[in-house]
């Protein structure tokens, strides 16, 4: 309907133009080379108007004819976008599949389509990446790297190389230019907080260490390579604020107080910690300056009493009961950590010893240390220092595995139950 309104007033007008023009009167005459050429004013109007009208279309076939090179040109580039993009596309759907062959042939086919852009460039370095082709890798990587639109990308990429390789001073270099190109960038933080874990520097892992990071343990391992005794005092603190049932923070910080001569708190710090989470390693700290037997297992007894009737409690006082010849004690505590459920090595090979120590080498005596020793071979393992990661063990605490170089998963207990590090 519109459009029909917009015609109607389309022929009204050219109509009251074309009645105006024929109700024009006068002459005109145009005078050229001798001849004289002389016609009504309506006509000459109309005659100008063809003209114009004429001078445009002959302007504007013209223009087409001209722009004919111009748009082959933008049809050709068009169409070779799109077949970049394809490639780029088949490249990315390479990658993903491991088809390294495909991966480099098609990305080489984008770098032709498209030349060398930050897409091209880093999918042909992820191609040869995953070819194990590393010197083209690093060269595409370097290359990005020098551009100024582009340069985080390169940096990234040679710097995982450089993790890859253990080439720890390459990498904390590149990680200092990644940092002046993109300060304080949430995946440079990452990388750098694992350089350090790689490399050792606790300090630093601890202060970049992120939310979700093990901080107790990079805390307690700062505290221990640190040689200022009053920052690693502050450091032993933090990381037993950070996590109180940690036992290699509660020991690093209590054996901090103790150098500093502050040895009640010490001793209070580790009654704490056993009573959140009871391990050998504390009660032989509170222990070790003690020389008398039953001194120690009144000690033994201030330490577990936030926690007495635990596994490791009873085993605790059996084992010192049995030190001091208190023979019927130690096999009512041995007793009570069996009835809680505890079978462990350590526990049948204790009874063993109480055993011998009750009723020395008699034929009945002899029956029921086979019988304990039987039960041993087929318990539970003792606890100890292992990986939760890939299961390695080791004699102490280690803030990273040596193994598998994750941080934070060295923790006690048994292959089957690992008591947790916070």
């Amino acid at each position: 309907m519109r459009r029909i309104f917009l015609v109607v007033i389309a022929v009204a007008v050219a109509v009251a133009v074309a009645w105006w023009l024929a109700d024009r009167t006068g002459t005109v005459s145009v005078t050229l080379d001798g001849y004289t050429v002389q016609t009504a004013t309506s006509l000459a109007i109309v005659a100008v108007a063809v003209l114009v009208l004429a001078l445009y279309a002959v302007l504007r076939l013209l223009a087409l004819l001209l722009g004919i090179p111009v748009r082959i040109g933008f049809w050709r580039g068009r169409r070779r976008r799109a077949a970049g993009d394809e490639a780029i596309t088949r490249t990315l759907v390479a990658i993903a599949a491991g088809a390294e062959g495909d991966a480099r042939r098609e990305s080489a086919k984008a770098r032709r389509l498209l030349g060398d852009t930050p897409q091209t460039l880093l999918l042909a370095a992820e191609a040869g990446r995953l070819a194990n082709r590393d010197d083209e890798a690093t060269a595409l990587y370097k290359q990005l790297a020098a551009r100024d639109d582009a340069a985080l990308l390169g940096l990234r990429g040679l710097f995982r190389q450089a993790m890859t390789a253990e080439n720890w001073d390459e990498a904390a270099a590149i990680a200092r230019r990644a940092e002046e190109v993109r300060p304080g960038g949430a995946w440079l933080r990452d990388e750098r907080a694992q350089l350090a874990v790689r490399v050792g520097n606790w300090s630093q892992a601890l202060r970049l260490a992120g939310p979700d990071a093990p901080r107790a343990v990079f805390a307690t391992a700062a505290a221990d390579a640190e040689t200022d005794p009053a920052e690693a005092l502050r450091l032993a603190r933090q990381a037993w604020k950070e996590s109180p049932g940690f036992t290699p923070a509660a020991l690093a910080y209590a054996r901090r107080l103790r150098g500093t001569g502050r040895e009640v708190k010490a001793l209070q710090l580790i009654r704490e910690a056993w009573g959140i989470n009871p391990q050998p390693e504390l009660a032989a700290f509170s222990l070790e300056p003690i020389d008398d037997k039953l001194a120690r297992i009144r000690e033994a007894a201030r330490i577990v009493g936030g926690n007495p009737e635990h596994p490791e409690s009873q085993l605790l006082m059996a084992r010192l009961s049995l030190e001091a010849g208190l023979l019927g004690e130690a096999r009512r505590h041995l007793e009570e950590a069996r009835q809680a459920g505890l079978n462990q090595k350590r526990l049948w090979l204790l009874l063993a010893d109480v055993e011998i120590a009750e009723h020395g080498d008699t034929e009945a005596s002899r029956d029921a240390q086979r019988d304990l020793l039987r039960r041993a071979a087929s318990a539970e393992p003792d606890p100890a220092w292992r990986c939760e990661a890939c299961g390695t063990h080791y004699p102490s605490w280690r803030p990273a595995c040596p193994a598998c170089h994750t941080a934070g998963r060295v923790n006690w207990g048994t292959p089957r139950l690992a008591l947790a590090a916070s």
